[in-house]
């Protein structure tokens, strides 16, 4: 069992997304504090199966609309304002990542498209899918889930996998 209700949060939205399969858009969660949503909310929390579930995780992740296609992530996640009732939000996305291994055969002066188009065909790619987590209180946690070990089994978790994505969530909560 994942140790705190983070870790455990980025693991289902992980458990979720993984059973749709790959080649799938960003997903994005708002994470709500269950016995909040039960009292709050008793209608939604009968619908996900909250209402007479007693050993319901702490924190319930309720998935959102599908973010619009061809936005840049960057700047759509500068459009989010969260709630007062939401303590966190998550992203799943895919993407493909080098090795660190390969990071100093980048060529220099690169436009990010054409970046993205040499990446694409290193033979050293990889597939990754992102789960990444962040709480109004600065918690942060992520999963990470290759495509060619693709085992719930061989996700690796740990709070500092993806400092970018979890900061740009983060701002997500700023005043």
């Amino acid at each position: 069992m994942a140790a705190s209700p983070l870790t455990r949060a980025v693991l289902e939205i992980d458990d979720y997304v993984a059973g749709l399969g790959w080649d799938q858009p960003a997903r994005l969660f708002a994470l709500v504090d269950t016995a909040r949503l039960r009292v709050q909310e008793p209608t939604l929390a009968d619908r996900l199966g909250l209402a007479d579930a007693p050993s319901a995780a702490p924190l319930t992740p309720i998935e959102q609309e599908e973010l619009p296609p061809g936005s840049p992530l960057d700047e759509f996640l500068g459009t989010i304002a969260w709630p007062d009732s939401v303590a966190g939000c998550a992203l799943s996305v895919e993407r493909l990542m080098l090795p660190p291994s390969a990071e100093a055969s980048v060529p220099e002066g690169m436009s990010e498209k054409q970046l993205a188009k040499w990446v694409a065909k290193h033979p050293e790619r990889q597939e990754v899918r992102m789960t990444v987590a962040v709480l109004r209180d600065g918690a942060r946690e992520s999963a990470l889930r290759l495509r060619e070990k693709d085992a719930a089994t061989d996700v690796l978790t740990g709070s500092d996998l993806v400092p970018g994505l979890a900061e740009a969530l983060a701002a997500t909560f700023a005043e």
